[in-house]
């Protein structure tokens, strides 16, 4: 049985693998993505067709998946992680529309809708989707690319005195990001949610200041950057 995100391989043309991104409830058809082309889009495909070129051995699954993003060993920078949030909001609010944003003209529409909903150009959205389809479909796949980082897949633990990630601008060094502020983080989700209908990051990141850090010291104090990368990564985020 196929599972979405599984990668085939046909043994004719290796190294172009297809992902599955999407599976009919009824298991007739899927969608796939050629990895590994640019300007590739999601194709229809027979699930009976792929079962055969298994079955006969014309075709692999790749385990595990090579193509799938990891998370970084260090923390990223806020930078890094506002682009992140940003490509994910939007990558998140399309894939509610399934399997219509598999489709040419059902996607553009729903691209031009969505850039106008979150102020990016139709054609960077794209991009975004492309990166995502890639790279196994998570949220790390929206992380810029990061070089010379060890430790594949594994967070790197909090040390006293040494700062996780790129400095800072400015004097203090920020706040290295440690279980107990992730801790801190999803109370501060579950407070703001439990008392407003429609969730803000920004403004639950307001309301945790407000209520935990008045009297810290500047270098004692998550940025927003760091505040929202851990609860979209530790999956805080209420449903939209």
């Amino acid at each position: 049985m196929f599972l979405q995100n599984d990668v085939i391989e046909y043994l004719d043309t290796p190294g172009r693998p297809l992902r599955i991104l999407w599976i009919d409830p009824a298991g007739a058809q899927a969608y796939t993505y050629a990895l590994g082309i640019p300007g590739a889009v999601p194709r229809p495909a027979s699930l009976r067709v792929l079962y055969a070129a298994l079955r006969e051995r014309r075709a692999r699954l790749l385990r595990p998946d090579p193509w799938r993003a990891v998370s970084p060993a260090a923390a990223p920078s806020d930078s890094q992680r506002r682009y992140q949030l940003k490509a994910w909001n939007a990558v998140r609010a399309l894939h509610q529309d399934l399997p219509a944003l598999y489709l040419p003209r059902e996607r553009a529409a729903l691209l031009a809708a969505c850039g106008v909903a979150h102020g990016i150009a139709p054609a960077s959205i794209m991009r975004y989707l492309r990166r995502y389809w890639e790279r196994g479909q998570t949220i790390d796949a929206l992380l810029p690319d990061f070089a010379n980082s060890g430790a594949r897949g594994k967070t790197r633990e909090a040390r006293a005195g040494v700062k996780r990630g790129r400095p800072r601008k400015g004097a203090a060094p920020g706040a290295n990001i440690d279980g107990a502020l992730r801790a801190l983080f999803r109370d501060a989700v579950a407070r703001y949610a439990a008392t407003h209908r429609r969730f803000s990051p920004a403004a639950a990141y307001r309301q945790m200041l407000a209520e935990h850090f008045v009297d810290a010291a500047p270098d004692a104090i998550p940025s927003y950057g760091q505040f929202s990368y851990w609860i979209v990564r530790d999956g805080l985020l209420p449903p939209a």
